[in-house]
């Protein structure tokens, strides 16, 4: 059996060699003897730091493969390109940070040789700020109604899932990814496991407000709820309009020097205007994803590949090695 580890990396030179050679003494003390790491350098505004970082992995470790992407994809971009060159017959995706700690892979394992398909880790205590905890909790119960996501089914970026699931995964081309969404077109045969969630040692997350509210909207290309939602206002708009305008004209009839108010008038043009232009960019929102799916816009773009053997060192005229980056030349201490 091939396990291979998919691990998105964003701004993670001081924490990503952990996460991995941590990774490989949890597999060592599970006996698991073959495996594979797909690191995605998801096109990280560090200088290179990250790059030459994974580079140093590649060169120390046979089994990892670096797929370094020309402009940055966003995390669930980045974990499919990591599925399209995953090989293993278990995929397993977690964190650069080490918030998503290695030595719980064994819960998730276990889960998954029960005969499930995919099995998510969830935590019961995040260590993020309260609002970000709130956004997670609002994401959750928005993915149960656009997605119909089981309500017991809690998720994380930490999941195992079957060589399968994988196969059908990337056949999803459109460059608005959502891993959940894709996974539930997928399969049903879903299972959550609870793991301990971890503070982060270095940094802060790469997550915006922005960011996290577009990673959110790409439901939008799984669910056709909201368009469903529109008819249905507007259904009851119109109801609502109906017996309004029933109401002015008995009220007109019963008593004929009732004037009507113009704040009120204007008041409903507003709120009304608001609805239509809110359903028409939800609409144009739909259409404008069709067109750049038409035109193929890309899901990722691979810049470079690095496997063993293709981060060579050099030598100076001292004796030092180094080793080739590609773009820079970085001393470091050899050996092999």
């Amino acid at each position: 059996m091939l396990y291979t580890v998919v691990i998105p990396c964003y701004k993670s030179s001081q924490t990503i060699r952990k996460v991995v050679e941590k990774t490989m003494l949890t597999f060592e003390d599970m006996n698991i003897s073959d495996s594979e790491f797909v690191l995605v350098d998801d096109c990280s505004p560090d200088d290179g730091a990250t790059v030459r970082e994974l580079r140093s992995l590649v060169r120390d470790y046979p089994n990892v493969r670096v797929i370094e992407l020309a402009k940055n994809a966003g995390q669930h971009n980045a974990q499919m390109a990591g599925l399209n060159y995953a090989r293993g017959d278990f995929i397993i995706s977690m964190d650069d940070d080490g918030q998503t700690d290695p030595g719980q892979l064994p819960k998730l394992l276990e889960e998954i040789d029960k005969g499930y398909d995919i099995v998510y880790a969830y935590y019961p205590h995040k260590e993020h700020s309260g609002g970000r905890n709130l956004g997670s909790r609002f994401n959750q119960w928005s993915l149960s109604i656009l997605i119909g996501k089981p309500k017991d089914m809690k998720t994380s970026s930490f999941w195992v899932i079957r060589r399968f699931v994988r196969d059908y995964a990337i056949q999803y081309q459109s460059a608005y990814t959502h891993i959940q969404g894709v996974f539930l077109r997928v399969t049903r045969n879903i299972s959550c496991v609870p793991v301990e969630h971890f503070r982060r040692e270095v940094g802060q997350s790469g997550y915006t407000f922005s960011k996290l509210v577009k990673l959110w909207a790409n439901i939008i290309g799984f669910s056709i709820v909201p368009l469903r939602l529109a008819t249905i206002l507007g259904y009851i708009f119109s109801l609502a309009g109906l017996i309004g305008i029933i109401g002015v004209i008995v009220r007109k009839i019963v008593r004929p020097v009732t004037a009507l108010g113009w704040p009120s008038v204007m008041v409903s043009i507003f709120f009304f205007s608001g609805i239509i232009l809110l359903f028409m960019g939800l609409i144009g929102e739909y259409i404008g994803r069709i067109f750049l799916g038409m035109c193929n816009n890309p899901q990722f773009v691979v810049r470079r590949i690095d496997e063993h053997g293709s981060v060579p060192f050099l030598e100076n005229d001292h004796g030092e090695r180094f080793y080739s980056t590609g773009e820079k030349t970085e001393a470091k201490e050899g050996h092999r």
